[in-house]
């Protein structure tokens, strides 16, 4: 089931906005009970397009940042580069003058039974957890005049953007950052003018973006030890962060990167008039 991080963990039900004659919530109901069989599903999905709709009204951007390995986890216990890029684009965004809402979009739940319906979902391009992520932001696009997306991915977490963006089939305003897109899955990919593809970070290559498979399978075989050796220690560090791949890194500190990324943001979305700001802070 997906999850949402937004700025309050509360369910927040929104007004009753009246959408072809329903409210904002039975709208959303009817939307979760087409994608769920299960009535809890269901009240889930529309309790968190409720409150994303909720927080974002007003804004110019829903910024959504899909984590990278199973893709549950969160922001403050991702890689320090991960969540580097994520806080640049956030500042990128405020000196282009922007408001927005940042949230985390959770494609599986913690726990190996939850990984491994995921790594089932990897084999078919994130198929139908692309489809329910597609119906919630199409859900939010409809109901939130004006709003644009901006998708913040990396590895599988770009991949799996990638998909999403795919089955809105280019007919929403949806901007998708990826970076080290893994590269089995690189025959589904689709890349548009909305999309940005980093995959080489200027000092080394990428292994697992440029396929370089004996690498990979040495650098996926040594990481249960890894983790092993440091969970016997008493100092457990998550799965992902044992899987240390040559060049896939994509720091913000690094001017290649954050040059590339600060390009596309500005060719795609102009600097909102009478608020524009330098990355050295002079308007």
């Amino acid at each position: 089931m997906i999850k949402i991080l937004s700025k309050t963990e509360s369910m927040i039900r929104g007004p009753d906005i009246d959408v072809g004659g329903l409210t904002l919530r039975e709208d959303a109901y009817r939307v979760g009970r087409e994608i769920f069989k299960s009535e809890e599903a269901a009240g889930e999905f529309a309790g968190q397009v409720i409150d994303v709709c909720t927080e974002v009204h007003g804004k110019d951007f829903l910024i959504v940042h899909n984590p990278g390995g199973w893709g549950h986890a969160r922001l403050e216990q991702c890689l320090e580069w991960e969540r580097g890029i994520v806080g640049g684009v956030k500042t990128a965004m405020e000196e282009m003058g922007y408001s927005f809402l940042l949230t985390q979009y959770f494609r599986s739940d913690k726990g190996w039974l939850e990984e491994m319906r995921d790594l089932r979902e990897q084999f078919r391009f994130f198929s139908s957890k692309a489809d329910v992520m597609a119906a919630w932001l199409r859900f939010i696009i409809t109901h939130v005049d004006g709003i644009k997306v901006i998708l913040i991915g990396v590895s599988q977490g770009a991949a799996f953007g990638n998909s999403v963006v795919q089955r809105l089939g280019g007919h929403y305003p949806v901007y998708s950052i990826e970076l080290g897109f893994p590269f089995q899955y690189k025959s589904w990919r689709v890349i548009t003018e909305r999309t940005l593809a980093v995959e080489d970070n200027g000092v080394r290559p990428d292994v697992l973006a440029q396929g370089n498979i004996w690498v990979g399978a040495r650098i996926l075989m040594a990481a249960p030890f890894k983790w092993l050796w440091y969970y016997l220690r008493g100092k457990p560090v998550k799965f992902a962060h044992c899987v240390t791949a040559p060049g896939h890194e994509y720091d913000w500190s690094n001017p290649g990167i954050q040059r590339r990324i600060r390009d596309f943001l500005e060719a795609n979305l102009a600097p909102k008039a009478g608020d524009i700001t330098s990355p050295t802070g002079k308007r």
